[in-house]
């Protein structure tokens, strides 16, 4: 990993912890299909999805698509989604145009948030 890379990913990290979390009301759990379209590659937009995802307690994973969007598949409550969507677009190193969101049926036995490449 190159050095530019491990100070964006250092910098992402702190940035991901000092997100303060609302207190939510317990919701249903739910799975969407998540588009950002706009400048999001390149920015540490995965890094910090993931991050923010397993702070709260998410499943799924996120990835770069070829024609520079991010695409995400998150599973959890569904408030806590729809915070980190919320955090996803006012990422200011980014610049979220827009957001597509297609709700999925729910996989048993996911466990963890993962980066794919």
């Amino acid at each position: 990993m190159g050095l530019l890379k491990k100070l964006r990913n250092s910098y992402v990290e702190w940035h991901a912890n000092r997100t303060k979390l609302p207190s939510v009301k317990s919701s249903s759990v739910v799975r969407k299909k998540v588009t950002f379209t706009g400048k999001v590659q390149r920015v540490g937009f995965r890094y910090e999805t993931y991050c923010i995802a397993q702070k709260i307690g998410l499943t799924g994973w996120v990835r770069n698509l070829e024609d520079g969007s991010v695409d995400a598949e998150i599973q959890g409550e569904e408030l806590k989604i729809d915070y980190l969507i919320h955090c996803m677009k006012s990422l200011k190193r980014a610049s979220v145009k827009n957001v597509t969101i297609i709700d999925l049926p729910v996989l048993e036995g996911e466990e963890e948030f993962a980066i794919l490449e």
